[in-house]
């Protein structure tokens, strides 16, 4: 073959390469099924209760519309350096914050996974191969051939295949895989709200734990009083000894009362030791009786809810996976293209291996078209259209649920600072009437039995006090977390930041 033949062979193929190249870069431009479109979600132009609280004009009030309280550290609009220390131990040591990381971590993983088969597979060996033929196979003559011959072959081969992606399913379970390391993203914000609001509310239970307790104290102090006093008086005839022991059954009343309130401070202390990933064997709180009153909370707007919760955000992201294998399902319809090469150097004697003459190669594309599945792909395709249409219901009834409990958190604040309001004027009144009775009891007018009635109603109230203090302020926490805690959807990792190859930090195994 001459010189110009060869050239003429040569451009022909490179102009064929050229031309196939280019047909697949454009048929990669494909990317067949149903485009995704965000669902919409109706949000109302207000909150109710804040509409209720504005009516009737005294108790608690909202703040004035704007972003909501610190984002990240909410907690801090509560300004306890207690429970902002504690915060700060929770966001690092929990157990379950930590596992919902990990799982993101491993979503990312998966993003690379897919996007692995953008790229070509290749693959490389060696290999020794030493054989003898069959002395009774045939023979030198018609063979070409020596019958019985022994012979050795060595081999360093390569493989090279790539599928091009045309119909967009590669892409797609790409997106797939972002989509779904995002989910996992606002998975770990929103366990991360939950961990923390749990804190906080436990943290706020022991406060009121703590001022139960100092009620009862003060009450077990009092009433001891009032034993030795009619201690005093049955020894000298004054009083008769039912009112000694009326005097006695109130004490031990009182005492068996702040007895029990050990109980719920232990376990909501062993539940934050647990959750800032401490033994509860070796922690422990300090005791401090307060009332505290919680912050104004600003609400925001209804429509701002759907990008503040991340468990909406989520159910958001779901959908668009999901839309995302619809559209690797519908891919399956069209033909597969496959290119692969193989070569390589082969030899019967190693000394010649690496020799230009021992080198060997082919090359080809493929193509098949499923014929016949029995209705798989159609099957398949509608399968993962239910999944889409039942992660769609499940976003509307996120939706719904978000404003259900912010305004179950509104009216419960709103409630309770109301309830507050009037159960002070209680406790103030019960203290009044006990001091009358006092009088007249001393004065001989009624008897002890009606200073007990008293006692036990300005106990009950004073506890009734406490308790609605601490609901008050779990009820705030509440609606904090209701309102997202200050996260925002811009906060979530785009598709090209779940794509990035993670630090080795973060894939090292632990111990």
């Amino acid at each position: 073959m001459n010189k110009r033949k060869v050239q003429s062979r040569m451009k022909l193929s490179a102009s064929s390469a050229i031309c196939f190249a280019a047909l697949c870069t454009a048929l990669t431009a494909c990317d067949v099924g149903p485009r995704y479109v965000p669902p919409t979600a109706t949000a109302p132009p207000a909150y109710k209760e804040s509409a209720a609280q504005l009516n009737e004009g005294n108790g608690w009030t909202v703040a004035q519309p704007k972003d909501a309280a610190d984002r990240g550290k909410w907690w801090k609009i509560f300004n306890d350096p207690e429970l902002d220390a504690l915060e700060d131990q929770l966001n690092i040591d929990n157990q379950n914050i930590k596992q919902a990381f990990e799982n993101f971590m491993e979503a990312r993983a998966m993003v690379r996974e897919a996007r692995s088969q953008y790229f070509p597979t290749v693959a490389v060996g060696g290999s020794y191969t030493r054989s003898q033929t069959s002395s009774n196979v045939g023979s030198a003559s018609t063979t070409g051939t020596t019958s019985g011959k022994q012979s050795q072959l060595f081999a360093i081969p390569a493989d090279v295949s790539w599928e091009p992606d045309l119909w967009g399913r590669i892409r797609n379970t790409v997106r797939a895989s972002q989509y779904s390391a995002q989910v996992s993203a606002a998975d770990v914000e929103n366990e991360k709200l939950t961990e923390q609001a749990s804190l906080a509310e436990y943290f706020f239970e022991i406060r009121g734990q703590d001022e139960l307790q100092k009620i009862l104290d003060e009450t077990v102090a009092a009433d001891k009083k009032a034993v030795e006093s009619e201690r005093a008086r049955y020894e000298t005839g004054v009083d008769d000894r039912i009112s000694l022991v009326e005097a006695q059954t109130n004490l031990e009343s009182a005492q068996s009362a702040a007895i029990n309130l050990g109980i719920g401070r232990a376990q909501y202390e062993h539940a934050i030791a647990t959750l800032i990933g401490k033994p509860a064997s070796a922690f422990s709180i300090p005791v401090e009786p307060t009332a505290s009153t919680p912050p104004q909370i600003p609400t925001g707007l209804p429509s701002q809810l759907l990008e503040r919760r991340p468990d909406i955000a989520a159910a958001e992201r779901t959908m668009a996976a999901a839309n995302a294998q619809i559209r690797v399902a519908d891919a399956a319809f069209y033909p597969a293209l496959t290119l692969s090469a193989t070569g390589g150097l082969q030899s019967s004697a190693i000394k010649n291996l690496f020799t230009w003459p021992s080198r060997f190669w082919s090359i080809g594309p493929s193509i098949s078209e499923t014929v016949y599945d029995g209705g798989l792909r159609r099957a398949t395709v509608n399968q993962y259209i239910a999944a889409y249409n039942s992660d769609l219901a499940a976003y509307r009834q996120t939706v719904l649920t978000a404003f259900q409990q912010v305004e179950d958190s509104l009216a419960a604040v709103r409630i309770l600072s109301q309830q507050i309001v009037r159960e002070t004027e209680a406790v103030d009144s019960s203290r009044t009437f006990l001091a009358l009775e006092m009088g007249r009891y001393e004065s001989g007018i009624d008897p002890y039995i009606d200073v007990v009635s008293a006692q036990t109603t300005l106990l009950s109230h004073q506890q009734s006090l406490a308790i609605l203090q601490v609901e008050y302020m779990t009820s705030s926490v509440q609606l904090t977390e209701a309102l997202g805690g200050g996260w925002d959807k811009s906060q979530l990792p785009t598709p090209v930041q779940v794509t990035e190859k993670s630090a080795k930090s973060e894939t090292a195994i632990q111990h």
